[in-house]
């Protein structure tokens, strides 16, 4: 009788200790997972309003892509996504806290550089399957399909898509022509 006694104490204290400790850190982990949490960061400010002026804010469809769904891991790969997140999340601070002055077109490189096709493939799945834009379609298909060599990533082509320089929000759905790559960067 004893011995399950202390077994149902421990059992509920860690209850009582793991619930609040889970509870705190999965509030954290959501209220920082929005475009506005990322735009309190001044560093971060600009790349946000560009992103909401963006088609990945305004589109005929409706679809949000936020700031997460690009920058880090789909959150049901749970490990991967706290570790990034923790690891973007500090290191921001430590660039805000130890560097002068933040280079805008250094971080963007960055950025481009450590992008994975997989991030922007979670929502454009579809990509072989474009009725009338044949060009686009053989476009897509070298780079989900490369050869060994010459491997592309999505961004090399898409690289003005979310975060460009432009002052005005285009909605899709008014456009006369729809956006087009403007082909790879010059690398």
């Amino acid at each position: 009788m004893k011995k399950h006694f202390i077994w149902m104490s421990l059992v509920l204290l860690g209850v009582i200790i793991a619930f609040p400790l889970f509870s705190m850190t999965y509030y954290t982990m959501v209220r920082t997972s929005t475009p506005d949490f990322c735009a309190t960061c001044h560093e971060i400010k600009p790349a946000v309003v560009a992103w909401r002026s963006s088609t990945h804010v305004n589109n005929a469809q409706g679809f949000v892509a936020d700031c997460m769904d690009c920058h880090l891991p789909a959150p049901h790969k749970t490990f991967d996504f706290f570790f990034a997140k923790t690891y973007h999340g500090a290191k921001d601070v430590v660039k805000h806290f130890l560097i002068k002055e933040y280079d805008r077109k250094k971080n963007r490189e960055a950025a481009y550089d450590s992008f994975d096709n997989a991030q922007c493939q979670k929502c454009h799945r579809n990509l072989l399957a474009m009725p009338g834009k044949r060009g686009a379609m053989l476009a897509h298909r070298s780079v989900i399909y490369a050869r060994p060599g010459y491997e592309k990533k999505c961004v090399d082509c898409h690289y003005d898509l979310v975060h460009n320089e432009s002052m005005y929000i285009m909605y899709k759905q008014y456009r006369r022509l729809p956006y087009q790559a403007k082909g790879l960067r010059k690398l």
